[in-house]
């Protein structure tokens, strides 16, 4: 189980008033695959479009490391739709072990998913916290999703909704009683992590937060 405590909202509370003109000019468009490393070669980087390559699988990650930042995008699902994102990953390794967590990108309404644990769809922290369900569009339509980063606390908003609100330090149990030995990590890259499927994102921005405590 994972409690709820209101230093969470404290946390957004910062966000809000850091959003000033000027963390916009911290702010970085990530539609250029100069700013990506890692497994490029497994998308492709097109008219801002940026999408894993079908039956590809790797993870690409910024250039640059953050420690606390709040990104924004927009992505499509295909049917059965398989991606994450990968939040402070050190560069090597699985995302969703190696690196804070992997926040799934999943087509929910597949059938193929029917019988998951509830910490592996969309926008869950993948084996640790799961995320509420049904604020996904249908698939082939594109979704807007925000996602904050300050100290231990991640939150995620699908399409206007909050859908995940967690303090990842007070996890204490594992899908699998597997270990997430990044999960405290306090900096490190921003990914996707491609899992076979065509998902496509745009306009990738992320903001770093320098004044957070």
């Amino acid at each position: 189980m994972y409690p709820r405590h209101s230093f969470l909202a404290a946390c957004l509370i910062v966000l809000t008033a850091t959003l000033s003109s000027k963390e916009d000019q911290r702010s970085q468009s990530l539609g250029s695959i100069d700013l990506w490393a890692g497994a490029t070669h497994t998308y492709t980087f097109s008219n801002g479009i940026i999408q894993c390559k079908p039956g590809q699988s790797g993870t690409i990650y910024t250039r640059r490391q953050y420690a606390n930042f709040s990104v924004s995008f927009e992505f499509r699902l295909p049917a059965g739709g398989n991606n994450g994102l990968a939040i402070r990953y050190p560069g090597h390794g699985i995302p969703a072990y190696a690196g804070m967590c992997e926040l799934q990108v999943l087509d929910n309404s597949a059938a193929r998913y029917n019988d998951l644990d509830p910490r592996q769809y969309h926008g869950s922290a993948y084996g640790m916290v799961a995320a509420r369900k049904g604020a996904l569009k249908p698939v082939g339509e594109w979704n807007q999703q925000t996602v904050t980063v300050i100290g231990s606390a991640i939150r995620v908003e699908l399409n206007g909704e909050p859908i995940l609100d967690a303090n990842l330090s007070e996890v204490t149990e594992f899908m699998q009683n597997k270990a997430h030995p990044g999960k405290d990590l306090r900096s490190g890259h921003f990914g996707l992590a491609g899992h076979q499927s065509p998902v496509a994102f745009r306009n990738i921005v992320i903001s770093e937060i320098t004044d957070a405590h």
